[in-house]
């Protein structure tokens, strides 16, 4: 069993695809078509857009890793895997942490997500973090599948972000 410590987090580079892909086939997309190949991860990776969090242990080698996508206020959670020797032990928990703390400072309103409606384990992770189930989608995974979408709310919507306030200043000078 490796150590919480001893595991550490960075971003992405194009040397991690290979990995990231087998791990998303392996861990993520098993029984289902294999869609975040090598190549796709790379362009993942490569987009200003998209974070992908890896989590290194030991030597390097890829205990989890993590891909969201921003847009304007949403970010989306596309993929989340952890090597079945690093379960259980706050990994993915901190990597999360990591993914909506970054969404909070880059002014999202909300985190969204979809998953196996089969995976208990993924749900019941998911709702400790504060997300909550908006909807289930029959047939989400290739007509085969249903997904359960979940939400985390990171502000409200209509509430100005701390970096507003120096233009709202700027605006009231005469």
């Amino acid at each position: 069993m490796a150590s919480f410590d001893a595991v550490t987090l960075r971003l992405a580079d194009a040397g991690d695809a290979d990995i990231l892909a087998r791990m998303s086939r392996d861990l993520i997309e098993a029984g289902l078509g294999w869609r975040y190949r090598a190549d796709r991860v790379r362009r993942l990776i490569a987009r200003r857009d998209t974070v992908v969090l890896v989590a290194c242990a030991g030597l390097g080698g890829v205990a989890g890793f993590a891909v969201m996508q921003f847009d304007d206020e949403h970010a989306h959670l596309l993929l989340l895997a952890v090597q079945p020797s690093h379960r259980r032990q706050g990994l993915g928990r901190r990597m999360m942490r990591w993914l909506l703390q970054t969404a909070r400072v880059a002014g999202m309103v909300s985190v969204h997500l979809e998953l196996r409606a089969t995976n208990l384990p993924a749900l019941q992770f998911y709702r400790a973090l504060g997300f909550a189930q908006t909807l289930v989608l029959a047939g989400y995974y290739e007509q085969r599948e249903a997904a359960i979408r979940m939400m985390c709310l990171l502000r409200s919507p209509d509430a100005r972000l701390p970096s507003d306030d120096w233009l709202l200043r700027a605006q009231r000078r005469p």
